[in-house]
C-alpha cells in the first residue's frame, strides 16, 4: 500500500494538508486494477520500432500492488541527468543522518565549476555562495551540473554514492563519475577546464575535436556500463522512494515536491498524462551531436486524478530523431501506460 504522505503530496494537496499528514498513517484504498501487460507490450513494441535506430527501455510499476512491466528491463542505458535523482536522495540521507545541513553554506571557487548546463557556473564570480538547500534545488529543478558535482563531492564522491545505492538494494543504478568527467569523455575531449563553463565555450571546445574521434567517443559512451541504469533498477529505486525506505518521510516529501517543480522535460512523460495528473520527475538529456542523441530520458512518479500512483522510467539511447520526435516517443510511452493501467 502507498503511504498517505505520498498520496496527499502527489494529489497536489495544499501545504497545510501536507503538514497535517501523519508520516506513518496508511491508506485504506481498494486494490487498483492490474496493468494490462499484453496491451502495454503491444504499444511499446510499436513505439520502439518507430524509434529505431534508437533503443528504447521502459519500466512501469503499480505502486500499490507492486505489479511491474518492463521492456528491455535488464538493459543498461546512459542516465545523463537522471542520475541527479539518486544523488539528491543520497544528499538527503546525509541530512537525515545529521552529517549535512540544508542550511550549510558553500563558497564556490573556480576549480569547482562544472560543464554546462550550469547557471551557477555561468553566474560565477558574480555569485559565489550557496546553501546546500539551494544547490539541491538547482540539481533537481534546474539540472545544474556545478551543483551536482559540488554535492557529489560533499557526500564523499561517486564511490560513496555507489556504496549508498548498493546498501539501499538498487545496484542496477550506477553512478561512477562527476558530470565534468562524463560530458568530456562522452565527446572525446580533454579533461575539463573551468574556461569551458559557458555553453559557447564548451561547444567550441567540443567542435575542436575531430568528428571521427567524437563519434568513437559517443559509441564508447553508449556501450559503457558506468553511469547507467536499467529500467528495472530505476523502478526499484522509485518504488523504494515511494515507500519512504531511502530517506525519512520529511525528506521524501522534500524530494518529491522539488521534482514536481522542474520545468524541464515538459513534453515527455507529462505530455502523455491527463492534464490534471500529478508528476514528480527527473529528465536526462545528452543533446545531439553528429546527428545522434546519446540519451533522452525521463523517470518519475505520476498520480492520476483518482489517486492511483505509478512509477515510470523511459530511456531512449542512440536516437536520430529530432528533439520533438524524441520527446514524442517518451510521451507516447506515458500515454500507453495510462491506457494500460485502466
Amino acid at each position: 500500500m502507498a503511504s498517505l504522505d505520498r498520496r496527499a503530496l502527489l494529489a497536489a494537496a495544499p501545504a497545510a494538508l501536507l503538514a497535517a499528514c501523519e508520516p506513518r498513517m496508511r491508506t485504506t484504498a481498494s486494490t487498483t486494477p492490474k496493468i494490462a501487460l499484453a496491451q502495454m507490450t503491444d504499444a511499446v513494441v510499436a513505439i520502439a520500432e518507430r524509434a529505431r535506430p534508437g533503443v528504447l527501455g521502459v519500466g512501469l510499476s503499480n505502486l500499490e500492488s507492486g505489479q511491474v512491466f518492463f521492456f528491455n528491463g535488464e538493459r543498461r542505458f546512459p542516465m545523463q541527468s537522471v542520475f541527479k535523482l539518486p544523488l539528491a536522495a543520497a544528499v538527503l540521507a546525509e541530512v537525515d543522518a545529521g552529517r549535512v545541513l540544508l542550511t550549510e553554506r558553500v563558497f564556490l571557487l573556480e576549480p569547482q565549476l562544472s560543464v554546462p548546463y550550469s547557471p551557477i557556473a555561468a553566474a560565477w564570480p558574480g555569485r559565489r555562495e550557496y546553501t546546500v538547500r539551494e544547490l539541491l534545488d538547482a540539481v533537481i529543478v534546474d539540472s545544474d551540473n556545478t551543483a551536482a558535482d559540488v554535492l557529489m563531492k560533499r557526500i564523499g564522491g561517486p564511490g560513496a554514492l555507489m556504496a549508498w545505492l548498493t546498501a539501499q538494494r538498487v545496484p542496477e543504478v550506477r553512478i561512477d563519475r562527476y558530470e565534468r568527467e562524463i560530458q568530456t569523455e562522452a565527446n572525446g575531449m580533454a579533461s575539463y577546464r573551468p574556461a569551458w563553463r559557458t555553453d559557447a565555450a564548451f561547444a567550441a571546445a567540443r567542435e575542436a575535436v575531430p568528428p571521427e574521434r567524437r563519434a568513437a567517443a559517443h559509441r564508447a559512451y553508449m556501450a559503457d556500463p558506468r553511469d547507467t541504469a536499467t529500467p528495472r533498477g530505476m523502478i526499484e529505486f522509485l518504488q523504494r522512494l515511494d515507500k519512504q525506505e531511502l530517506v525519512s518521510p520529511a525528506s521524501t516529501r522534500t524530494l518529491l515536491q522539488t521534482m514536481a517543480r522542474t520545468p524541464r522535460g515538459a513534453n515527455r512523460i507529462r505530455a502523455g498524462l491527463p492534464a490534471n495528473a500529478f508528476l514528480a520527475h527527473r529528465p536526462g538529456t545528452s543533446g545531439v551531436d553528429l546527428g545522434v542523441s546519446l540519451a533522452h530520458n525521463d523517470v518519475g512518479i505520476f498520480t492520476l486524478p483518482d489517486k492511483r500512483s505509478y512509477a515510470l522510467a523511459v530511456f531512449l539511447s542512440g536516437s536520430t530523431l529530432d528533439d520533438a520526435g524524441r520527446d514524442r516517443v517518451i510521451a507516447q510511452v506515458a500515454g500507453a501506460a495510462v491506457k494500460a493501467v485502466g
